[in-house]
């Protein structure tokens, strides 16, 4: 990738590309290259970006930073930042260095806005795709033929994306029993929030969820009782001892590598016994940990071997 990359700033410097009978690099890259546009599109604007700052694509050969991030670097480069932003970009993910980049140009909150959207229509035809197209956008009605539905299209995903060190866009697509939840929340909470903002409302609402899950799933509470003595032989897992084991390991699986790199895994979290309740193991703070659903059955395979089904791995712990 980085030689592509350093290929195409040699090119677009000399402008080779014209002699070769294409208008433009892009032109070049499409449809000498066959490449896709939005590969395209990436590869030249890292390309550029090089042509500036030559040690992108070492950054790029080594993999300590990738075409997206260096997208999303290459108007804010200056020689005065590039080496501080760049070191900053080392190794992190889009929606990262997506929050490096709000933090160098901090963009105003998004206003509120509730509205309905238009429900695309299901279209029957078995017509090719032309027709189908012409149709939806008034050219004239699909050709008369035996119809048959077409699904209609999901949604598109939600969208979390930060406008500032401390503010973010959040945007979804939401059914309308929950806009009327929604409704009937602020109506609620009119004397606490009177402008019924829906940020307010909808962060008070995860609040109090969040509040109701930690202490379903790993007893969480403000005023625990006295630690009362339990037998630990059997499968049920104290109060004190979830909350003892989640603290430790921080809300985050426990697994670590041979090599010492610990899973990131936050979510679908169990706990995990490390000595297994099928030969004795315990429900104490130090016989269990916490693991991702993934690492649980990995290491329940690795005990008791390969031929171990997912049905017998999971017999080894309980899910948060």
């Amino acid at each position: 990738m980085a030689c592509l990359v350093a290929h195409l700033a040699e090119l677009d410097r000399r402008c080779l590309h014209l002699a070769r009978g294409f208008p433009s690099q892009f032109t070049y890259c499409t449809e000498a290259l066959h490449l896709s546009e939005h590969a395209a599109y990436r590869r030249i604007e890292a390309a550029r970006a090089a042509r500036k700052f030559p040690q992108i694509l070492d950054r790029l050969a080594n993999g300590s930073i990738h075409l997206t991030g260096i997208g999303l670097l290459a108007s804010h480069l200056t020689e005065d930042n590039h080496e501080q932003l760049l070191n900053a970009a080392r190794h992190k993910t889009r929606r990262e260095i997506e929050e490096i980049v709000a933090r160098l140009r901090p963009l105003p909150p998004v206003r509120t806005l509730v509205r309905k959207v238009a429900a695309r229509p299901r279209v029957t035809t078995d017509g090719p795709p032309a027709a189908l197209l012409l149709s939806e956008i008034g050219a004239g009605p699909a050709p008369a033929t035996e119809a048959t539905s077409l699904p209609t299209p999901a949604p598109p995903p939600a969208r979390v994306a930060p406008l500032a060190p401390d503010s973010y866009k959040i945007q979804f697509t939401a059914r309308a029993a929950s806009r009327d939840k929604l409704k009937r929340a602020q109506d609620l909470l009119r004397h606490q929030v009177p402008g019924g903002d829906v940020a307010q409302v909808f962060e008070m609402a995860l609040d109090a969820l969040i509040e109701k899950l930690e202490r379903r799933k790993i007893a969480a509470t403000m005023r625990p009782r006295p630690v009362q003595k339990t037998d630990s032989t059997g499968r049920h897992i104290p109060a004190a001892v979830k909350r003892e084991v989640w603290t430790r390991d921080q809300g985050r699986c426990g697994y670590r590598s041979p090599d010492g790199r610990r899973c990131s895994e936050r979510g679908s979290l169990e706990f995990h016994h490390l000595e297994p309740y099928a030969v004795g193991g315990q429900a104490t703070s130090e016989n269990l940990a916490l693991r991702c659903r993934a690492h649980n059955q990995y290491e329940a395979q690795v005990f008791f071997g390969s031929r171990v089904t997912v049905a017998a791995g999971m017999a080894t712990h309980r899910r948060c």
